[in-house]
């Protein structure tokens, strides 16, 4: 019996989840499913031109396991591209760091860790006021897929 995942730490939930190629109507399209942490390992090395040893510290992870999820998202994008394959991204064991936030004016809320680090928050998205604090910082842990499970790290 294999061991339980341990979590990865993303920086982002995507907003668009699927990909298929145009023309094609969906019903005959068979699936590929890209998980988050997968996407993420492409998204920290392939547009931001991380190293495997800082993008693997930026996921909490080894680097041979950053570097078996990067190699597992590029076959399935290959895959697809080659195949004319649908891609659905979701699932996957991951936690989303987030800073939470709140103004004078008791307005709150929440931006993944990575955002707020290299965009520094100087006001309040609802009352643009500029004065402005950190609350705290949680991990969000994903609950997408009973397939994945993430590793206590107790």
């Amino acid at each position: 019996m294999p061991r339980p995942r341990k979590c990865c730490r993303v920086a982002f939930s995507p907003e668009v989840t699927y990909f298929k190629p145009a023309g094609i109507p969906l019903r005959m399209l068979d699936e590929i499913e890209l998980t988050v942490e997968e996407l993420e390992a492409i998204r920290l090395k392939d547009m931001e031109g991380l190293e495997q040893e800082p993008g693997a510290a930026k996921m909490n992870i080894s680097r041979p396991t950053f570097q078996r999820i990067l190699a597992s998202a590029r076959q399935k994008i290959a895959e697809a591209l080659l195949k004319g394959k649908a891609i659905r991204i979701g699932g996957g064991a991951f936690e989303i760091s987030l800073q939470h936030f709140k103004c004078i004016n008791e307005h709150e809320w929440s931006i993944p860790h990575e955002i707020a680090e290299n965009r520094p928050l100087t006001v309040c998205p609802v009352c643009n006021t500029e004065e402005v604090l950190l609350v705290s910082q949680t991990l969000a842990t994903s609950s997408h897929s009973e397939k994945y499970s993430c590793r206590s790290t107790d």
